[in-house]
């Protein structure tokens, strides 16, 4: 039993034993592996199924020992090893022999799996159900050996999610999902697509089976295949919509969790599919049933807070938007009532502030116009305001976030607290190590840009302040994420556009490595707002520019295409005005010394 706890840690390997040293014994280790992972009769959790198998128990209230994660042998309870935990150790040996020797271990061990499969009897289902674990167990690291019998298999596996066990039926679920990404990856020819419609059908079955384990189960394997098939299952998106809105109402606190997530999962492998009146109809109303039903304080509710947060970002219609008022509203409120709480006390769980504020956000990037009205009706800006202040990192990162998304929605509500928005998000940029609060500072960054765009007039006594915070990044790239350092150059850019005046006098401590992260910022929209201030600090500070002029022409020469024509034009003129500043000596030398990719590149803003 030690040397499985070992395998099963991976000390065996950690000690650096060569692997080979066990290949003799594989034959005879995978067999007692196998054996140690089927349920013995005194196991409490097979009695506790067998009771379960007599009678349906989905409307029987989740235990706080149901709600806990299930962990791990850990080195702590080494003496006193239950028969759990053998059999989860068992499986961990199994998964790592099956990674260090991959196909090799199959010779003896599938016949033995394929027998205790198709044994017959209920005497024989422990095993059989071990066989199905093994089988889950050694998806990944014997795929090779595996994958040409892959259709065998999984035909095998279908008929078990309707056994009378309950375990069999959930632990199918689960092996069958280790199987996904190669289901779904057969599926291009006929009789591929024929079976994943099967295990697709099949998994939608079981989300609406009696029994709580299977459920939730079900619920876990069809995530899991949603994420591998992503557009392949908006032919059958109604049908699934209408599965997993089915047993919402009936699914206890744990499965709802499950659940909810499958949904997110769902919409986000779809994404615009899901934007349709008939698939709005099928999903949003039962959700906001159950969302009703809660307490603004019930945990449960953050797991249709971060349900819905999905869901906005891929719906854009009129029929969605008739729910907007309530889901904002609502927001609103458990808001108000989680500022009030922590007065009382300062340490209490800011998990509902976050979710509503990501949620809203959500809500403003999708709905543009719908929620002018309801930000002017509300409390929102000065809420806002107390959470940009909170102690908590996550509230401050998702405050930002909505900061920046209120401001290029409706900037005129933020008025008359811009100021005081703008203070404190400088003050994130002044940490000097923010690695900690990195997403913090990240939000906080964008957030700046946003509102100089739209409130010029009120950054302009921070632009000094900004740049100085914002250079120190610049400089050190190499060292800081490259999220930061790409928001960083961005919100230089939307800076030196809006406040040419008060931004060039800095262009010399900071053009070349302004530039160099422009060269590596991903092309779209707020990259062309950072080359639009690019292009008015060189035509407001043109010696310091031309200093920089190599970097500035590998910047320009980043771009895959410039869709703006306006920019497009900027552009040309930028390079136009250099080669005229210099001599064409210069300028023909000054050619012929780039790298040949970016002249290449700049070539069509010089025609």
């Amino acid at each position: 039993m030690w040397i499985l706890i070992m395998i099963g840690r991976s000390k065996y390997w950690d000690a650096q034993i060569p692997p080979e040293n066990l290949r003799e014994y594989l034959p005879h280790l995978t067999l007692i592996l196998l054996s140690n992972m089927a349920y013995p009769n005194d196991d409490d959790l097979l009695a506790d199924a067998e009771v379960i198998d007599a009678k349906e128990d989905e409307s029987i209230p989740d235990r706080y020992q149901d709600l806990k994660p299930q962990l791990p042998c850990s080195d702590e309870d080494d003496d006193t090893c239950t028969i759990c935990n053998l059999r989860k150790c068992s499986a961990s040996a199994l998964d790592v022999l099956s990674n260090v020797f991959g196909a090799k271990i199959l010779l003896t061990f599938m016949p033995i799996i394929e027998a205790n499969l198709s044994a017959t009897g209920d005497e024989a289902w422990r095993d059989k159900e071990a066989a199905v674990l093994a089988l889950g167990v050694i998806a990944r690291g014997c795929i090779n050996g595996l994958y040409p019998r892959l259709s065998e298999i999984v035909a095998s596996l279908i008929p078990l999610l309707d056994h009378k066990f309950t375990l069999i039926r959930s632990t199918s679920c689960w092996t069958l999902s280790q199987f996904s990404k190669y289901i779904v990856q057969d599926s291009g020819n006929k009789k591929g697509y024929e079976q994943f419609d099967m295990v697709l059908t099949a998994f939608l079955q079981r989300i609406s089976d009696t029994n709580k384990l299977v459920q939730g189960a079900a619920c876990s394997a069809l995530a899991i295949l949603e994420e591998e098939a992503a557009e392949k299952l908006a032919p059958r998106l109604k049908e699934i919509l209408q599965h997993l809105m089915h047993p919402l109402g009936e699914y206890q606190k744990r499965n709802l969790r499950i659940i909810c997530d499958a949904i997110g999962t769902l919409v986000d492998a779809v994404g615009e599919e899901l934007d349709q009146p008939v698939y709005v109809e099928i999903l949003i109303p039962p959700l906001i049933q159950k969302w009703q039903n809660f307490s603004i304080f019930d945990k449960d509710l953050l797991t249709l807070l971060e349900c819905f947060t999905s869901i906005v970002q891929a719906l854009r219609s009129i029929e969605f938007s008739q729910f907007t008022e309530h889901l904002f509203s609502r927001c609103i409120t458990i808001i108000e009532a989680q500022q009030q709480l922590a007065k009382a006390h300062p340490f209490s769980d800011k998990d509902f502030i976050t979710c509503s504020l990501d949620f809203l956000s959500g809500l403003t990037g999708c709905f543009h116009n719908g929620i002018e009205s309801l930000v002017l009706q509300s409390n929102l800006r000065d809420m806002l305001l107390k959470c940009c202040r909170d102690g908590a990192p996550d509230v401050r990162q998702s405050a930002f976030g909505l900061l920046g998304d209120l401001a290029r929605v409706c900037p005129i509500h933020l008025h008359p607290r811009v100021p005081e928005f703008l203070y404190l998000v400088v003050k994130q940029l002044k940490i000097p190590k923010f690695e900690k609060t990195i997403s913090v500072a990240n939000n906080a960054c964008w957030a700046i840009g946003e509102l100089a765009v739209q409130v010029p007039q009120e950054i302009s006594p921070f632009v000094a302040t900004v740049i100085s915070c914002l250079i120190p990044i610049l400089h050190q790239s190499e060292g800081v994420v490259k999220s930061m350092v790409e928001n960083s150059a961005i919100t230089l850019g939307r800076l030196a556009f809006v406040c040419p005046d008060l931004v060039s006098p800095h262009m010399e401590k900071c053009m070349q490595s302004w530039c160099i992260s422009l060269s590596t910022t991903r092309d779209g929209i707020e990259k062309e707002d950072a080359f639009k201030g690019l292009c008015a600090m060189v035509k407001a500070n043109p010696s310091v520019a031309q200093s920089s002029l190599v970097y500035v022409c590998k910047a320009i020469a980043s771009w895959t295409k410039i869709w703006s024509t306006e920019l497009n034009t900027e552009v040309c003129k930028v390079m136009h005005d250099y080669q005229q500043m210099l001599t064409n000596e210069a300028w023909d030398k000054f050619m012929s010394d780039l790298d040949p990719l970016v002249k290449a590149n700049i070539a069509k803003y010089l025609v």
